[in-house]
């Protein structure tokens, strides 16, 4: 049996043109049908939960994905037969791989940080504690998070940016529970290699994935933090592989779902 072709992405500003760069008009039905044609798995890694992955799909018109780490890579969901099913394994794994964690803790830990504020019960979990935070403010609030939580709860810590209203967001995670555990987990379940599956990203929580070893995809509207730090991650270890969308690939721009075109493209999931 043949190792099935795996192209992961994230959501926001990756696949979905909701940003502030000018879409190509007609790269998510490009993407829908090339993905379909060319037998590629699709995942999506995403912050969004279920619900707001499922408005993501009824707005924009993508497709449902193979496979859903969803909440930052803490839940995997598999599509099958027209429904949601969770991934049987992921929990357990998560909790033998990260004993120490616990969110309430954690929780108690931040309590009482100036400029930080926990977010909508929808957007925190069992493996996710997230908070808003003033991004102006950024540096001594890491600094104190760092203080009061860094190695206690097997966790990892981390902080990207929202460019659509400016928040700053902290998650909360368990180490063996991120979006690239969470990818690394579904193609361990499908023997793909881990440098032969496809990621792409646009910013800050795409980091880990896109340094992990994984062939990685920047959509041309990355934030360029992100570029600066993948690029860097490549100097100090030449074996990791990224591609950095530049537009011009089947005349379109390389911002957003055209971005995530150009990287199958480039790395031979679509044949064109």
């Amino acid at each position: 049996m043949s190792e099935p072709k795996i192209l992961a992405t994230d959501l926001d500003r990756t696949l979905l043109p909701n940003g502030s760069w000018e879409p190509d008009p007609d790269a998510i039905p490009l993407f829908n049908e090339l993905t379909e044609t060319n037998g590629v798995l699709v995942v999506y890694v995403t912050g969004r939960n279920l619900d707001l992955t499922e408005k993501a799909i009824a707005e924009f018109g993508v497709r449902y994905p193979d496979f859903l780490c969803g909440d930052v890579g803490t839940s995997i969901r598999k599509r099958e037969g027209g429904i949601w099913v969770d991934d049987p394994g992921w929990d357990a794994h998560v909790r033998r791989t990260s004993p120490h964690w616990n969110a309430a803790a954690v929780r108690d830990a931040v309590s009482g940080i100036a400029g930080i504020r926990e977010q909508e019960a929808e957007h925190c979990g069992p493996f996710k504690q997230s908070y808003y935070a003033d991004h102006d403010d950024r540096d001594r609030i890491l600094a104190e998070v760092d203080a009061r939580v860094k190695g206690r709860f097997d966790e990892v810590i981390v902080y990207s940016f929202d460019s659509a209203n400016g928040n700053g967001l902290i998650d909360f995670l368990p180490q063996s529970a991120t979006k690239q555990t969470a990818l690394e987990y579904v193609a361990a379940a499908h023997g793909a290699p881990k440098d032969e599956v496809v990621f792409c990203g646009d910013s800050g929580n795409d980091i880990f994935p896109l340094t992990a070893g994984f062939s990685g995809v920047l959509v041309r509207n990355a934030d360029d933090q992100l570029v600066e730090q993948v690029k860097a991650a490549m100097a100090e270890n030449p074996a990791l592989k990224a591609y950095f969308a530049k537009g011009g690939v089947m005349g379109l721009s390389g911002y957003y779902t055209s971005g995530v075109i150009e990287g199958a493209v480039h790395y031979g999931l679509f044949e064109v």
